[in-house]
């Protein structure tokens, strides 16, 4: 078994409508899903992705409002790695993020910046042949299109812990900078870096990754959690969140792992043309609409035409 890269990346912001501006107006996104905190259904879950809602592209936000700008350390994820398709494209968000007033730091074959939250991301020349995953964005040309998830670095003290849970239960590859997890398909990056000094604790709040997903066949999903078992970690049971299953577990660094289903998707509940355009509750949690929604500020996609 292999897990197939990364599935999604979820974060924290205090502003959803701020948000969607960002991610959606201004990184060309597609906001798939519109739904809630299945843990927290008082409070907003966004879905960012392609342009069909693809694991490997999905990145989303918890929206707690008035939560104060975090930081990240030792633990926890600083930076999102996206792919591109060239160095042109690399010019052209450097040009694209001044233009939004994000300061932008430029290597040859990367670009680094920060969301207005301070989240941070990288975009990276792709050397991979994995399909791009794109969403279409009238200002952004097709092949300067973000291309779906590169990976993820985070900070830990001691990365060696990970080691063993990493190369002998989740199959994850060593390589010069970090490890990959990559089936036949699609593969994933992941890396540490030492926490900044001097030593201060990380605050999860606005601006920051609550959890990195990786991605399961349906069928795999519960030899996958007997993986991580015998590898010393200890996972949730399976929880359906209608689109998709998911275990949770934290690896020895401290950063919050899942592993989620390619599937059933989010086209379970609304048709691909039209996802996002409303607040998607799962069956579970339907009976909640009268008191969730009212609660809810509306918010205005970009996208979508008032």
């Amino acid at each position: 078994m292999k897990l197939n890269g990364v599935h999604h990346i979820t974060a924290i912001t205090a502003d959803a409508q701020s948000n969607v501006d960002f991610y959606v107006g201004v990184l060309g996104l597609r906001l798939v899903k519109k739904t809630v905190n299945q843990d927290d259904p008082t409070v907003y879950h966004l879905f960012y992705a392609d342009e069909k809602g693809d694991p490997g592209s999905d990145l989303t936000f918890f929206e707690y409002p008035g939560a104060p700008l975090g930081r990240a350390g030792d633990g926890m994820i600083h930076t999102i790695g996206w792919r591109v398709a060239s160095t042109g494209a690399l010019d052209f968000w450097a040009g694209r993020l001044a233009d939004a007033r994000i300061e932008t730091e430029r290597a040859d074959e990367t670009l680094r910046f920060a969301d207005p939250e301070g989240l941070g991301h990288e975009l990276r020349l792709n050397r991979v042949d994995d399909e791009p995953l794109t969403a279409e964005h009238p200002e952004i040309p097709g092949e300067h299109a973000l291309q779906g998830f590169d990976g993820a670095r985070a900070y830990a003290n001691d990365p060696e812990a990970s080691r063993p849970l990493f190369e002998e239960a989740l199959g994850f590859e060593p390589r010069e900078d970090g490890w990959e997890a990559r089936d036949e398909s699609r593969g994933g990056l992941y890396a540490y870096d030492p926490p900044p000094a001097p030593p201060e604790r990380g605050l999860q709040a606005a601006g920051t990754v609550h959890h990195i997903a990786w991605a399961s066949k349906i069928e795999e999903h519960e030899a996958w959690r007997e993986k991580v078992i015998a590898g010393g970690g200890h996972p949730t049971p399976v929880i359906d969140r209608f689109y998709f299953r998911s275990i949770y577990f934290r690896e020895p660094s401290g950063v919050l792992f899942e592993i989620a289903t390619l599937g059933p998707g989010f086209t379970v509940d609304e048709p691909l043309e039209h996802l996002g355009e409303k607040l998607s509750l799962p069956p579970d949690y339907e009976h909640l609409r009268e008191q969730v929604e009212p609660q809810l500020k509306p918010i205005s996609n970009p996208r979508v035409p008032a």
